[in-house]
């Protein structure tokens, strides 16, 4: 959303355009935006129902790392699956080691079995996580990121800090 911000008037019409976002879900990446002091509307301009926002300093730190995630996931072919809300953050769970699907929920507060389950299938998917089921009674599985995944880990550490 940040380096989106960066390359495009902040009005909501053309960031939803810009991410291929609908509209209740860009609203609520702008709300969880403002309420974390990276962006802020813009009161002097335009119609209160359809307000620009500008990037504060504190996102303004953060857009260099977030173009660099943009640019890593256009050359490994991923960017659909990997700007949904919960691919990028599986991404940076997964950075420490092999995890179960349990751990990654424990890992991840807010996130559903669904939203978590889809998130493991696109990237698996994509080829930047890898799937394991173990021999062991029960059986479990684990999720691993791949070689692929190496050039996302470091513009996600700095958008993590």
């Amino acid at each position: 959303m940040l380096a989106a911000l960066a390359d495009t008037p902040g009005r909501t019409a053309n960031l939803g355009h810009a991410l291929g976002a609908g509209r209740d879900s860009l609203v609520r990446a702008l709300r969880e935006l403002v309420e974390l002091g990276l962006i802020a509307r813009n009161e002097g301009y335009g119609h209160p129902l359809r307000p620009e926002y500008l990037v504060l300093p504190a996102g303004a730190e953060l857009i260099p790392a977030g173009v660099e995630l943009v640019h890593a996931l256009e050359r490994l072919d991923a960017t659909e699956p990997g700007l949904k809300k919960w691919s990028m953050p599986v991404v940076h769970a997964l950075a420490a080691g092999p995890r179960r699907f349990s751990e990654l929920r424990e890992l991840l507060p807010g996130v559903t079995a669904r939203a978590l389950t889809l998130a493991l299938k696109d990237l698996v998917a994509v080829g930047l996580v890898e799937r394991t089921v173990t021999d062991g009674f029960p059986p479990s599985t684990l999720y691993r990121l791949t070689a692929a995944a190496e050039p996302l880990l470091a513009p996600l550490d700095r958008l993590a800090n």
